[in-house]
């Protein structure tokens, strides 16, 4: 049967400790009964499991995105490597590889689920697997360019990770992507998704008007605001291990500008301005929930807060937040007769706020000035995707050509 290898970050140490020292089957034991039941040799098993464990520790303490795409990806190869080629995954070839990737693009159906599974779960001082838990969805379509490409960024990570750890000597993983059959090289014209002006007014003014009746609503309508007026990630919005979002990061300087410090990719700080139209949903939010019209510089209170508990909302509580906004809005297009542009806003996700706020604002603000309220490192990453400067000029010089 199969079985998740790996717990959640905050369970990971104790995964180590417990592999280390012999005790796993004390706290998984269905993990310890898997392992045992392996054909592959035992001391293998162990050895790519402590690994696997250290690899993802490095890399997981970066955010719990990373560790969790990570886990995901490397957790599935495992297996696969294990149960079906019967070999450590240090030793598997270039071909192997290959393989693995024509597995992922087709996987078994008995490697698949319907639904989101949980994976380990808490059970008198122990930590029970699921039986419904498997590595992959069941999908009716192949995945998607950005899905494989997450898979080689994992693997190769992995096997750069093994050969600096001398557990290795080989990454075959660049040569099997460069010859992929399955990825398709991206046009020079790739535009971000992003929402239509009608689409934004919706989800934006139909938020706004059922607040009246649902007050809690006040907070999707603050997230929608943070998301495209500020063009945040929504990890950038959400409680993480070593961040904590809180009304005391936004900022007034000697000038009376607005800003708001967040921790972006890597772990960069940054300052994001605000506009004087964000700054009224800001004090709308606020008032909201009982504080002054404008933070202070001793807040400590969650940007966005819970209904229950203590502490900010993770990304999973926000994207449900932002998803309850855009299921509104499609509800209400659909009314209004707007077929085509609901079905369309059914497809999109929290992160085309971001896209949208950015796409539009391109056409009026100085590339340098969108750029780093985006948090990118580079000019050039910015006009990429939102301007492509280079592509309207070419248009521009080419539309004027004869026959």
């Amino acid at each position: 049967m199969l079985t998740p290898l790996v717990d959640t970050f905050k369970q990971l140490r104790y995964q180590i400790a417990h592999l280390e020292d012999g005790t796993l089957n004390s706290e998984y034991p269905e993990l310890a009964l898997f392992i045992d039941q392996q054909s592959l040799n035992l001391a293998e098993i162990s050895k790519d499991l402590s690994f696997i464990y250290q690899y993802l520790y490095v890399y997981g303490r970066k955010s719990d995105a990373t560790f969790t795409r990570f886990r995901n990806e490397i957790e599935r190869f495992a297996l696969w490597s294990w149960l079906i080629k019967g070999a450590s995954v240090m030793a598997l070839k270039r071909e192997d590889i290959e393989h693995y990737i024509d597995f992922v693009v087709e996987p078994s159906r008995d490697w698949c689920s319907d639904s989101v599974q949980w994976r380990f779960k808490q059970k008198l001082g122990q930590r029970i697997a699921n039986p419904k838990w498997r590595p992959f969805m069941a999908k009716e379509t192949k995945p998607s360019q950005q899905t494989l490409n997450s898979t080689f960024t994992a693997l190769n990570v992995f096997y750069k990770f093994a050969i600096l750890e001398e557990r290795s000597f080989t990454n075959f993983v660049p040569v099997v992507k460069k010859n992929c059959p399955y990825l398709v090289v991206q046009s020079q014209i790739n535009q971000p998704d992003t929402l239509s002006d009608l689409q934004w007014e919706y989800v934006l003014r139909v938020t706004e008007e059922r607040c009246e009746e649902d007050p809690q609503l006040e907070r999707n309508l603050f997230a929608l605001a943070c998301l495209k007026g500020l063009y945040l990630r929504i990890s950038e919005l959400s409680e993480r291990p070593n961040w904590s979002p809180v009304m005391s990061h936004f900022w007034q300087d000697a000038d009376a500008f607005w800003f708001l410090r967040v921790m972006g990719k890597g772990n960069k700080l940054r300052d994001v301005t605000l506009s004087e139209s964000f700054i009224a949903y800001l004090k709308r939010y606020r008032l909201y929930r009982g504080l002054s019209a404008l933070p202070r510089v001793d807040e400590p209170y969650p940007l966005i807060h819970k209904l229950r508990g203590k502490g900010g909302m993770t990304v999973r509580q926000i994207r449900r937040l932002v998803q309850q906004s855009f299921d509104l809005a499609t509800a209400a297009l659909h009314h209004d007769g707007f077929t085509e542009e609901a079905e369309k806003l059914m497809a999109a996700t929290a992160h085309w706020l971001r896209h949208t706020g950015a796409t539009h604002d391109a056409q009026t603000r100085p590339l340098k000035h969108l750029s780093e309220d985006l948090g990118h490192a580079k000019l050039a990453t910015t006009d990429q995707i939102y301007i492509q400067t280079n592509i309207k000029e070419r248009a521009k010089s080419g539309v004027k050509r004869k026959l």
